[in-house]
């Protein structure tokens, strides 16, 4: 029996990783220096930040925006309102927010702020987003201004990500804590308020100083410098290199315990004292450099020296160097909730995607390789291990409540039509990929682009070009179908007949022909099966593609299905008993049943 193997191509050209961005790049670039001191008898804070802001853009400045999240947590809030009247809440929030009482608000306020000394007013604050007019005094192209200014705030009960006293007993979980620029890009400004989706940030250099009780024990993102005690109050200095945001959680009862990793990674692990919790943590140390090991392998070497796992939060949600991950688990939810913040180090911390546009590439990216880290601990041989999330895309195609995946986060109509698109569509964008490439040739391509557009804010088209670069395939019809659209992928085998003729003196006496039912066309695997046994794999491509054949080794390759056409005709010897497109199920085909000669019953 033949064996089933995947199309492969093998091309007459070699690319080396070295190319160069488009020309003319550029991004911001910022540098924070914090001091906040937190009193945890009423949960107020008062911050100072010294921010180096640098504009490397060709533009002048004339205003600023800034996040002020913990707003949103106060009736009324855009989160608040939103949740109400969606058919399909957040159960984390559902009306929670508009119960909220004023010692249990999220509030931030910036109390003054300064542009290289010179004071400048703030427009009125709103919502989650606060604007500064720098008319008088803009920031000039390629120049460096230094912003200061005071802020205070109260932590609220925890709802969402961010907040105190949350549902395990932690403490503090200090996400999305302190006034941040909005991001500034080609595109202009994104102010985009806070209503519950992702984030998006300037790369830079965070120095931060933590003041509070001395009882407590502190985690977050990069290396704690520097302890000192003072009348019974301690003060944290961490620093961090290379992060678009910066997260801490404290708590009284933390278990710190330290792993270092052979590769010279440090890893930190943070979680209440408690017996259970202490048994299944410590099954997770064990765990942790195996998922690092695989990611650094497949997908690009983590860059940085630490990483920390910090119970908190409410579920699971990734920040540069660090995760917080509700630790009341069994082992294996605890396990796979690590790997897939873990797997948000790349696809979120590293490649710092613009989460609001390119949500699918930040989950769907990070689902695709957390599935396979989990396939690699806990293996299940008899399913694909993409299998689910490919299922999951085809229930939300055939719902009647598909978006397209470039739908902006905070705009899609459903929560469940932005979790199947971002995750399951986005995992499935990946599998697809990897089914038309073959595994070498697909790692190749995600190396690639972790190591072109680490800290540089890349999209959806900086990835086709790099699997374009890889493949010498042309691939943006897939981005163009794939994200841009809903349309849907469905093949059949419609009919199967013999048919004596003559061609060059062979006898041919199988007629099949395909169609092709749904509008996005996709690249096909077709496996017979003859009478004697023998399994023969036929590899039919898109003619979008533009495939070059002289670079084609497998003998069984075929001419390119024209995506105008919705018929495919072949013509095969010999005696076949079945027939089947898509083999291995790397296709999101949404109708199976038509996949296969003889049609099954079952």
């Amino acid at each position: 029996m033949k064996k089933i193997t995947p199309l492969t191509i093998l091309l007459g050209l070699a690319f080396g990783y070295s190319f160069a961005q488009n020309a003319g790049y550029w991004q911001q670039e910022v540098h924070y220096k914090m001091q906040v001191k937190l009193n945890d008898a009423d949960h107020q804070f008062d911050g100072h930040t010294d921010l180096t802001y640098t504009n490397n853009s060709s533009d002048t400045l004339r205003e600023i925006f800034f996040h002020l999240y913990f707003n949103a947590f106060q009736p009324g809030s855009d989160m608040d309102i939103r949740s109400l009247w969606i058919d399909d809440p957040d159960p984390r929030v559902t009306d929670r927010i508009s119960k909220l009482t004023p010692e249990q608000y999220g509030q931030q306020h910036i109390q003054r702020l300064t542009l290289n000394g010179k004071k400048i007013d703030a427009q009125k604050e709103q919502g989650t987003i606060v604007r500064f007019d720098l008319s008088t005094q803009p920031i000039l192209p390629h120049q460096s201004a230094q912003l200061s200014f005071d802020w205070n705030g109260q932590v609220p009960i925890q709802i969402r990500r961010s907040g105190r006293d949350n549902a395990e007993g932690v403490d503090y979980s200090m996400a999305q804590w302190y006034p941040k620029i909005c991001a500034y890009d080609k595109d202009g400004w994104h102010p985009n308020p806070y209503v519950g989706r992702e984030f998006y940030g300037e790369y830079g250099t965070f120095d931060v100083e933590i003041t509070m009780n001395q009882d407590f024990v502190i985690g977050g993102t990069g290396e704690v410098k520097n302890e000192i005690n003072r009348k019974g109050q301690k003060t944290w200095t961490f620093h961090a290199e290379n992060v678009h945001d910066f997260v801490w959680a404290a708590d009284k009862d933390y278990q710190h315990d330290v792993v270092k990793m052979n590769n010279g990674t440090t890893l930190h692990f943070y979680y209440l004292k408690n017996q259970e919790l202490e048994e299944n943590w410590k099954k997770l140390e064990e765990f942790t450099p195996k998922m690092f090991e695989y990611m650094n392998q497949h997908f690009g070497e983590y860059p940085y020296p630490v990483y920390s796992i910090i119970q908190g939060g409410d579920g699971g949600m990734e920040y540069p160097m660090a995760t917080l991950i509700t630790g009341k688990r069994k082992v294996g939810s605890l396990v796979g909730v690590t790997a897939h913040e873990l797997a948000h180090s790349w696809y979120q911390g590293i490649l710092g995607f613009n989460e609001s546009l390119y949500g699918w590439m930040d989950e769907g990216f990070t689902s695709f390789a957390s599935d396979e880290v989990m396939d690699q601990l806990f293996p299940r041989p008899q399913a694909p291990v993409h299998l689910d999330a490919m299922n999951g895309y085809i229930s939300l195609a055939t719902s009647g409540k598909e978006e397209p995946m470039n739908t902006h986060a905070d705009h899609y109509n459903t929560n469940f039509a932005y979790g199947s698109a971002v995750y399951n569509k986005g995992e499935t964008y990946l599998y697809q990929l990897k089914g038309m490439m073959g595994d070498a040739l697909f790692y190749k391509t995600m190396k690639r682009f972790f190591n072109t557009y680490r800290f540089k804010h890349p999209t959806d088209q900086d990835f086709i070009r790099v699997a374009e670069k890889e493949s010498g395939w042309v691939l943006d019809w897939y981005n163009e179908y794939m994200v841009h659209s809903t349309k849907t992928i469905d093949y059949a085998i419609d009919t199967v007949y013999q048919q004596k003729l003559n061609i060059n003196g062979e006898e041919i006496s199988n007629i099949i022909s395909l169609k092709k039912i749904g509008s996005f066309p996709m690249p096909l695997e077709l496996v017979i099966t003859t009478q004697e046994g023998e399994q023969i794999l036929f590899n039919i491509p898109v003619d979008l593609m533009r495939v070059n054949n002289e670079h084609q080794q497998t003998k069984n390759y075929l001419d390119p299905w024209r995506w105008v056409e919705t018929q495919y005709d072949l013509a095969l010897p010999g005696n076949i008993q079945s027939i089947q497109i898509d083999p291995r199920s790397v296709v999101g085909d949404i109708d199976r049943s038509n996949n296969h000669w003889p049609r099954r019953t079952e």
